[in-house]
């Protein structure tokens, strides 16, 4: 019976860990409202805000048909990524012995070898998903952006309630797309894997810093939090 190595189950914990871990610290934890997601998720709030009293509304529509298209793309990217992760099963023995000539790497067998294919292969999946859900959410968005009334004199009640259901579908699409977006982080650090368990902590904990890094301390990060500053 083909079982892993408990330094193989260590570094799948640890990698399980990481991505729950972030999870949490970026959508549950108080921490998360000095994150770049909650910053920009404002900005959609007041994009939605200023719509109201728009007329001329083809600026909006072009913004929202371009997140409609970056998101499909990952979609599609994330079909291609299902399919060459599949091709892996083709030729097994000639990826083994590709794999174990490879400096660090570890010796590993068929079954444990498909094993870690098919996690990855599920990585890509719950992308896909993800993307495909968060198009489709946007498709929602943009319908209740055709919906918000335009205001000409006070914003009414009913004009700030379609506002508000226009940008909280945003932000939840949003929030979708950069789940499928953290699953592709996580699945260039489970690549490790395939080499070695070690490798696998190493290349979490290094796209751990990166992430972490993008959404509290990253130059974008500034530029929302110090509007007017010079460049330095």
């Amino acid at each position: 019976m083909h079982v892993l190595a408990l330094s193989d189950y260590a570094a799948l914990l640890f990698f399980i860990a990481a991505w729950l871990g972030y999870h949490v610290a970026v959508e549950r934890s108080p921490a998360r409202r000095r994150s770049l997601n909650v910053l920009m998720n404002e900005q959609r709030r007041l994009w939605m805000e200023r719509m109201l009293t728009r007329e001329n509304r083809i600026v909006d529509t072009t913004i929202m048909a371009s997140l409609q298209n970056g998101t499909a793309f990952f979609a599609s990217t994330s079909l291609l990524a299902i399919g060459g992760v599949l091709a892996l099963f083709q030729a097994p023995d000639d990826v083994l012995t590709l794999f174990a000539q490879l400096p660090f790497a570890t010796p590993t067998t068929r079954v444990i070898w498909e094993l870690k294919v098919v996690g990855l292969a599920v990585i890509f999946v719950y992308a896909f998903f993800k993307f495909a859900w968060s198009y489709r959410l946007f498709n929602y968005a943009a319908i209740l952006l055709g919906a918000v009334p335009i205001v000409r004199d006070e914003p009414t009640a009913e004009a700030h309630a379609a506002a508000a259901r226009a940008a909280a579908m945003n932000q939840v699409a949003g929030r979708n797309f950069n789940r499928g977006q953290r699953a592709f982080f996580f699945a260039l650090a489970y690549l490790g894997w395939f080499l070695s368990p070690y490798l696998l902590i190493l290349a979490t904990a290094a796209v751990l810093v990166v992430m972490w890094r993008r959404q509290f301390a990253s130059d974008a990060v500034k530029v929302m939090t110090m509007a007017g500053a010079e460049e330095a």
